[in-house]
């Protein structure tokens, strides 16, 4: 078809074990049976280990089948199984509309009867401009919607907004911002690609750059550069071969180990357990070494005037994609799908690239996780391909609600907060307190900023939080609450105001003080030439001023850092503690346990070796651990910026606040998500190890206003207001 758009999809056909998991049980509990005679319980033992691998290779004897993917075509969306068959279909001609919610990502269809979410674009191997642009071909209009598909689909949500009167205050027309900028990024990508389909190809020259734009290259303004530049990622550590190596070694050290017990004998159960516990070793050490063979690909770009190479899997030529440069209209890099080399699922990439023919279809997905944005952007460029990028991000804004305000606050017009009779009130318009908090309730007032905005957190006797609201809603600033709550008398802390004041009061004293050299050279008595030519003492000079009078100096402190200014401690949480206590002693029990059966028969045997090694095991685990727990690190989040420090104050790294762009947790790679500190500029700066409590560590962040999550490079955070 003319347009037609196909959703990432790995192919069926790659050799992979099959069931693993209960055959490598299935293995082991063979090994602890005593079978008779010897030859067919090893035999049957590494039967059992291969059954999962001639498995996987029935499928590639017969004929390839592609996993399910989907489709966006003129017949409309489906989702095509094995085989070619249609296993879920919405006709186009039921299709009123196609949209994107920017909260899940989630495409859901608009049709006669209502809304139906087919599923999210990561998952069905959609990108949301390859939808965009097919849709609006397709003559599909596309909407693009802040919020989840939940708060689409929720039938009670309508009935309420419509019982309650406000669907009428809900603006029918012009999108939220969140959702205009994601629209407005598309539509500036599509007349991009719209611009680059019309524009008729640069000739290859063989100049890097032209000075002057020819009339036929109007739009573009440079020539392909003659020659091939080649881009990989980094080679994989360890290699390929080694770890190749590394398991073929692991296999056969484990069937080795498994026929030496068989040819010494299996009568006793501790050599049984020996060679279950080697066959378990040797399974999982191929599984992992598959694994890790998987995720050791190397890519590979070959960029010429004339096409792009693109290798993702090594050995595989056949599967490598070769693009004509005739065929490429532009090429869009920035945040992409790449496939998951162990699953084989559609998962989500930093970086991949779209190549987009001169009929804005979509040409090849070339995967570029791994390589540098700049180097393969400018690349493409010098080469005479059209490039085109993802815009400005949207901004983050803090997922803050105003949940806790009362039901009178919105009952009395013009209302704002004050504080009256020593505590705080709500007064309407006239000035009347309709509404009053008397002292005793509160336990503690304090103020802080929160994406630019000041806001204020109340808190009952007990110390627990049971307001929270930004002041302009209320309509008091932030100087008349602190000042007028202070003169009251009321628990006020303005963290970011007092560490202000702190600096300002620093930095103005500072000038006032002479430096150390300058004070002692003034101290100390000039020599002068006496009568014979030699040196002879001069007293120093008085004083001016009398000599009642004395030196005034001010003794000016050093500036306070991350390490020596007030701020909140954060220690790993209990329950990680616990856990890491756990895994340490079960590690010193395994161990034990295979020291024992190991060594079980030159000791006294298994039981015998077993009644002492497992205590040891057990003492050994919890005392190193509580040597390592005693002096574990812990965060330290402060005015000045972020330290580690250990229980025994040994720090072991610091940051300056004008080095913290964010702290928070990233997801970006293929690791589990981790708690790292980001620089302004989106570098990562350090990786926290330990988990400390994400509610604890974002409300210290916020007290002393050190911005949680990623720098926004595109729209930086303002400065903390009324200071």
């Amino acid at each position: 078809m003319e347009h037609e758009l196909v959703g990432l999809a790995g192919s069926g056909g790659r050799w992979r074990p099959v069931a693993a998991g209960p055959f490598t049980v299935l293995a082991v509990a063979l090994a602890l049976l005593p079978i008779r005679p010897v030859w067919l319980w090893a035999a049957l033992i590494g039967a059992v280990a291969a059954v999962p691998w001639l498995l996987g290779a029935v499928p590639d004897a017969r004929r390839r089948r592609p996993r399910p993917y989907w489709r966006l075509s003129a017949g409309g969306l489906e989702r095509i199984g094995r085989g070619g068959l249609v296993m879920v279909s919405y006709e186009r001609s039921r299709i009123d509309g196609l949209a994107i919610t920017t909260g899940d990502g989630v495409l859901t269809v608009f049709h006669r009867f209502g809304r139906t979410a087919v599923g999210g674009m990561t998952a069905m191997g959609l990108e949301p401009l390859a939808v965009f642009v097919t849709a609006r071909r397709l003559g599909i209009p596309m909407y693009v919607l802040d919020g989840e598909a939940t708060d689409l689909l929720d039938p009670a949500l309508d009935e309420a907004l419509r019982a309650s009167g406000l669907e009428d205050d809900i603006p029918g027309s012009g999108p939220l911002p969140r959702d205009h900028a994601a629209e407005k990024r598309l539509l500036d990508q599509e007349a991009a690609l719209l611009a680059a389909a019309y524009e008729p190809p640069a000739e290859p020259t063989t100049e890097p750059t032209t000075e002057t734009p020819t009339a036929g290259r109007a739009g573009r303004g440079r020539g392909r550069r003659a020659g091939e530049q080649r881009l990989a990622t980094p080679e994989p550590l360890p290699s390929r071969r080694r770890i190749m190596a590394l398991g073929a070694l692991t296999a056969l050290l484990g069937a080795v180990m498994i026929v030496r017990i068989a040819l010494d004998g299996t009568s006793e159960f501790g050599a049984r357990l020996a060679a279950g516990c080697w066959a378990l070793a040797a399974i999982a050490g191929v599984l992992a070494a598959r694994r890790r063979l998987l995720r050791a690909a190397q890519i590979r770009w070959t960029i010429t005037a004339e096409r792009l190479l693109v290798r993702a899997r090594p050995g595989r030529r056949r599967e490598a994609q070769d693009l004509r440069a005739g065929d490429v209209a532009a090429v869009v890099v920035g945040p992409g799908l790449r496939l998951d080399p162990v699953s084989g699922e559609p998962r989500r990439a930093d970086l991949a690239a779209l190549a987009f023919g001169h009929r804005l279809e979509l040409v090849a997905r070339l995967p570029a996780h791994g390589l540098d944005g700049f180097q393969l952007a400018h690349a493409l460029d010098d080469h005479g391909y059209r490039v085109i990028t993802p815009g400005a991000r949207a901004p983050r804004r803090p997922d803050y609600g105003l949940e806790g305000l009362p039901e009178i606050f919105a009952q009395v017009p013009g209302g704002r907060l004050v504080v009256a009779d020593g505590g705080l009130g709500w007064a309407d318009a006239a000035g009347d307190v309709v509404l009053k908090m008397p002292e005793d309730r509160i336990g503690g007032i304090e103020l802080l900023t929160i994406g630019g905005h000041a806001w204020v957190r109340l808190y009952d006797s007990d110390g627990d939080e049971f307001f929270a609201a930004p002041l302009s809603a209320l309509r008091i600033s932030r100087t008349d609450l602190r000042d007028s709550a202070r003169r009251a008398g009321l628990p006020v802390n303005d963290a970011e105001y007092d560490a202000y004041m702190s600096a300002a009061f620093h930095s103005a004293v500072s000038t006032l003080a002479a430096p150390e050299p300058d004070r002692a050279a003034a101290a100390l008595p000039a020599p002068a030439a006496g009568p014979d030519g030699g040196v002879q003492d001069v007293p120093a000079a008085p004083p001016p001023g009398g000599p009642g009078e004395q030196d005034v100096m001010f003794a000016v402190s050093a500036p306070l850092g991350p390490v020596t200014a007030p701020g909140t401690v954060l220690d790993a949480t209990r329950r990680s503690r616990v856990g890491t206590y756990a895994m340490s002693v079960l590690l010193c029990e395994a161990v034990a346990l295979l020291g024992a059966v190991w060594l079980g028969p030159d000791l006294g045997g298994f039981n015998a070796t077993a009644s002492w090694s497992m205590p040891a095991g057990l003492v050994i685990g919890l005392l190193g651990y509580w040597l390592y727990d005693r002096n574990r690190s812990q965060l330290r989040v402060s005015s000045a910026g972020l330290a580690v420090v250990t229980r025994r104050g040994k720090v072991e790294w610091d940051l300056t606040r004008d080095r913290v762009g964010g702290v928070g947790i990233d997801e970006s790679t293929d690791r589990m998500p981790r708690l790292v500190v980001w620089a302004p500029s989106g570098r990562v700066l350090r990786q926290i190890t330990f988990p400390p409590d994400l509610d604890e560590l974002r409300r210290a962040c916020e007290r002393y206003g050190v911005p949680w999550g990623p720098p926004d490079a595109d729209r930086p955070a303002p400065p903390p207001p009324e200071l």
